[in-house]
């Protein structure tokens, strides 16, 4: 196993909340109550999952482009709940989101 940060996790609720994809960690439960998110393309069904770097989280949240589903990867883990230019800084979006268009047959 790795050593130092890369070796660090994060319950998926408190990491929503830190890099500020919901508003409180309350919210962030919620939505994972539903089931409605993945992680490394499993679904989530715990609300104290464990999620570290390198990890792939696809969320039912709308995107900067507007496609209804956000899939980032985790790039390092946030200390605290920061500024949002800070929460940023934790992960990035990859690969297209899917748009409604991209379901009409």
């Amino acid at each position: 196993m790795s050593e130092g940060p890369a070796a660090q996790v994060l319950r998926l609720d408190k990491l929503l909340f830190a890099l500020r994809l919901a508003k409180s960690r309350t919210l962030a439960q919620r939505w994972i109550a539903e089931g409605h998110m993945r992680r490394n393309g499993v679904r989530v069904l715990r609300i104290d999952q464990p999620v570290c770097p390198g990890d792939t989280l696809t969320l039912p949240l709308p995107d900067a482009r507007g496609a209804p589903v956000l899939v980032i990867e985790i790039l390092s883990l946030p200390l605290r709940r920061g500024p949002a230019t800070e929460a940023r800084m934790h992960y990035r979006a990859v690969g297209p989101a899917l748009t409604g268009a991209d379901h009409s047959p």
